[in-house]
């Protein structure tokens, strides 16, 4: 089993309202935010983008994640060094950390079953 492609990119940032104002001036909508400096953008039907307020120590960070229809069944070839197996997200879904040859993270992420 592959992945669908790109899912979603989320995105760290010091300043939620500046970084979602960015967006929306760039043709995304906004689909809601939380109650704690943080949420969703899309733009038509491609992936959305999620952006979460971090503290000024913290560096931002981008992260692009793909779809997996069934982590159950996934089984990535051996070039595909596993940083952290699937595990259960606080937003409902099953997340794996892959990194790739030049070193950058990229999330995978699957549906959690009932």
């Amino acid at each position: 089993m592959t992945t669908e492609g790109i899912e979603a990119v989320f995105l760290t940032t010091h300043n939620w309202g500046k970084a979602a104002k960015f967006f929306q001036e760039l043709g995304y909508e906004l689909e809601f935010a939380t109650d704690h400096n943080s949420g969703q953008l899309r733009n038509g039907d491609g992936p959305f983008v999620f952006i979460a307020e971090v503290p000024e120590d913290q560096e931002p960070q981008t992260r692009i994640t793909l779809k997996v229809p069934d982590a159950d069944a996934f089984r990535p070839d051996p070039v595909v060094e596993i940083v952290t197996p699937f595990e259960g997200t606080h937003y409902g879904t099953k997340e794996m950390t892959v990194r790739d040859p030049d070193g950058r993270l990229w999330s995978l992420q699957a549906p959690a079953k009932n």
